[in-house]
């Protein structure tokens, strides 16, 4: 099952710049679908005695079991362990939300239990720049529009350097057809209304410019958490049950990053993001009081934080 031999290379090299020496076992979420085969193939010829793969099916579509078989079969050609994973409860609420969740708790307990330090998702360019575009859209600040991380604690994305186009074509060469999710030509996703436009309008941005941009964002947005990680330990301090966040005349930013960093402390489950926390942060600035979650706000610019207390059953 010969693959693209000018891919070949640069995934090895890509991939070796993720994982580092050593002999590390890698979990991959493989799909059906042209990309994750596609990293199935290339890490196979990368690293054929330190993968494992897993497909999750959510029990969403009729056909997800199919699917599976499908992706079983080419692992079975490949001489790769694969296994099909199942949430235990089934998928409720927003369907796409609690469907990631979902997915990435079962990679992470299926890569523990097969000694895999790290789990191989094959995020692509062209969903660098959706994603980047969909953000950008929506008024996303540095974090929003790091967009999708190369690296996620142990989860790598080692195809953000190659396009959909040069995947397919990997899959082509092995003489595989990939599975075709009907979902991806559903437009009640932001997704997929975000590539019809950039089909249609001749696909006017360069996706490795963008995912340099990505990238260049998401360095900026970990050295704006390396400095108010530094502030945070003069700047919040315990007050009993409550906790003090001196803002001083601190920039706009380092004071929504420490009103983040003391609402995980005082209530660990939230994290307010996007026009909730800014609406909040305009209200503290002008000396209001405010909630977020089930803390309370106030103060000028000493702001104190206290979590409120539990609501009276009628």
């Amino acid at each position: 099952m010969p693959i693209a031999s000018e891919l070949a290379a640069p995934f090895s090299e890509a991939l070796a710049g993720f994982i580092g020496p050593g002999a590390d076992r890698i979990c991959l979420a493989i799909s059906g679908g042209p990309d994750s085969l596609a990293l199935l193939l290339l890490a196979q010829e990368a690293l054929p005695d330190r993968i494992v793969a897993a497909t999750v099916d959510h029990g969403l579509r009729p056909e997800a079991a199919e699917e599976a078989k499908f992706v079983a079969s080419i692992c079975a050609r490949l001489g790769v362990s694969h296994a099909v994973l199942k949430p235990e409860a089934p998928i409720t609420g927003n369907l796409q939300s609690a469907a990631r969740k979902a997915r990435y708790a079962l990679l992470e307990k299926f890569a523990g239990e097969h000694g895999c330090k790290w789990i191989a998702t094959a995020h692509h360019a062209d969903d660098q720049l959706e994603t980047f575009l969909m953000r950008l859209a929506r008024g996303s600040g540095v974090d929003g529009l790091a967009s999708i991380r190369a690296v996620n604690g142990r989860v790598i994305r080692p195809l953000l350097g190659f396009s959909k186009g040069q995947l397919e074509d990997v899959c082509k060469a092995a003489g595989i057809d990939p599975v075709r999710d009907p979902s991806n030509d559903d437009e009640d996703f932001d997704r997929v209304r975000m590539r019809k436009w950039l089909q249609e309008n001749g696909f006017p941005f360069d996706v490795n410019a963008v995912g340099k941009s990505a990238a260049a964002l998401h360095e900026a947005s970990q050295a704006l958490d390396w400095m108010s990680g530094q502030l945070a330990a003069t700047h919040v301090k315990a007050d009993g049950a409550k906790l003090t966040v001196d803002c001083g005349d601190l920039p706009n930013e380092m004071q929504r990053r420490l009103v983040i960093h003391a609402l995980g402390k005082l209530q660990p489950d939230y994290a307010p993001r996007g026009e909730k926390l800014e609406r909040a942060l305009a209200g503290l600035r002008s000396g209001q009081k405010v909630m977020l979650g089930n803390v309370s706000i106030s103060g000028v610019k000493l702001w104190t934080l206290e979590a409120a207390p539990p609501r009276k059953l009628s």
